[in-house]
């Protein structure tokens, strides 16, 4: 199942920038040391003969002698967004933490993706239809990022209509991931797992706010006890959003538990699971999540997938050009994600 097939929205449409004209693209948020997301953008731009480049906008701070160790801190956004909209060869911008929601209301406009996510991941630009101004609009390409992973790795993605789903966490992951489920997968329910209680009923305040009629949208269901995950219909689809750090407090080894009893165990392997997205790649793709759903029989997919999906998705809308019907770019996109994720892995392992 292809992204033009499962969405059937019309794309957003971009301004139209000439190929021959110098582009920048930024990428605003911290921390950035570890981003894949130049490399990415500059795969994209190459192949399509373009003369533009992503740069992280942030400084570095600390260096290699120093505790903490080197990391990267964004301007504030008022200072961000002044000097985008000064530079005449900006074409976009992604955005990442701790920024994404931040941001929303100093925009033009957002799409949908945006609004219903409750982040904003992108901005690009589009001329207002009355006016004729630049827009600088905001929209969440994590949904098409993850909407790709889960639909293009599944062995069966019709699998997920009518069946329940799970979150991992409480953050921008986890509501980019419920609106994913509800709007393509046709999710009949949504379970939400995660330590902090707070963050969850921040999540369901929200969505009551945005999607009054409870009857017109898959039910989100707070878990807290495994045993009634136990009980509960096995989930078609996981998303987990979360860092991978071994559990401590009570409220981690709680959520922990109850994650195990999703997954099942190894005596489980031999059953027809479903699949888990593991948002976290860095340091490494397989975390303990992706240990624990491997050993209970789930395809496990790994955040890099979701990684590409949503790039290629913003490169689509900086460029305006059909940049997944460009023959090779995915290929040679998804072989810099993997060489990349593997040296970083080599040289962790060698330290």
């Amino acid at each position: 199942m292809s992204l033009t097939e499962i969405n059937q929205t019309p794309p957003e449409e971009p301004i139209s920038i000439p190929s021959n004209r110098d582009g920048v693209a930024y990428l605003y948020g911290h921390p950035l040391l570890n981003s894949l997301s130049p490399p990415l953008h500059q795969t994209v731009y190459n192949a399509l003969g373009l003369n533009w480049t992503q740069i992280p906008l942030s400084s570095v701070c600390g260096s290699l002698e120093t505790y903490p160790p080197p990391y990267t801190r964004s301007p504030p956004i008022e200072k961000y967004l002044a000097s985008i909209k000064s530079n005449p060869k900006f074409v976009g911008s992604s955005v990442t933490m701790p920024h994404k929601v931040a941001i929303m209301p100093h925009l033009d406009d957002l799409t949908e993706h945006a609004r219903q996510a409750g982040a904003c991941n992108t901005i690009f630009l589009r001329d207002d239809p009355t006016t004729g101004q630049r827009q600088y609009v905001g929209t969440n390409t994590d949904c098409d990022g993850i909407r790709e992973a889960l639909t293009q790795n599944a062995p069966d993605p019709s699998r997920f209509r009518g069946r329940p789903a799970l979150i991992i966490g409480g953050g921008g992951t986890a509501r980019t991931a419920i609106y994913v489920m509800r709007r393509w997968l046709g999710s009949s329910h949504i379970y939400v797992v995660n330590r902090d209680a707070a963050e969850v009923a921040a999540i369901l305040d929200e969505d009551r706010r945005r999607n009054p009629d409870p009857k017109a949208q898959a039910p989100l269901i707070p878990v807290t006890d495994p045993a009634e995950a136990a009980r509960l219909e096995p989930p078609a689809a996981i998303v987990s959003g979360i860092p991978n750090y071994p559990p401590k407090s009570p409220e981690e080894l709680r959520s922990r538990a109850i994650i195990q009893a999703f997954l099942g165990t190894s005596a489980d392997a031999e059953k027809q699971q479903g699949v888990i997205l593991e948002m976290c790649y860095h340091p490494t793709p397989w975390t303990e999540i992706a240990h624990l759903a491997s050993a209970g029989g789930w395809k496990v997919i790994l955040g890099s997938e979701a990684l590409i999906w949503q790039g290629l998705e913003q490169a689509r809308l900086w460029t305006g050009k059909d940049v997944i019907g460009t023959p090779g770019l995915v290929e040679q996109v998804k072989d810099l994600v993997a060489r990349t994720i593997a040296e970083r892995e080599s040289a962790k392992s060698s330290l």
